[in-house]
């Protein structure tokens, strides 16, 4: 007798599990098509208001008058083993 109430929980518990999974799959579908469709609205937002909005500011930190930044580029080192 204890057999068959094993084997029934078993099967039982295999179903539920099946359930589970499928409910899983569909949130995650779901999931994709509502992420995607607010994806698609931020570009649009971000077109109309030249991205303007949201709050992202790009800032230039240590520029110089040439447009780059300091510790890029070409280095110059005076008095390097070539000048000898």
């Amino acid at each position: 007798m204890g057999a068959v109430v094993s084997c029934i929980q078993s099967c039982l518990r295999t179903i539920g599990r099946t359930i589970m999974a499928i409910i899983n799959g569909i949130g995650g579908v779901i999931m994709a098509i509502v992420n995607g469709i607010v994806s698609f609205l931020d570009i649009i937002v971000g077109c109309l208001t030249c991205n303007r909005a949201g709050g992202r500011r790009h800032r230039t930190h240590g520029a110089t008058t040439t447009g780059r930044s300091r510790g890029f580029g070409r280095r110059r080192h005076v008095g390097t083993t070539s000048t000898i």
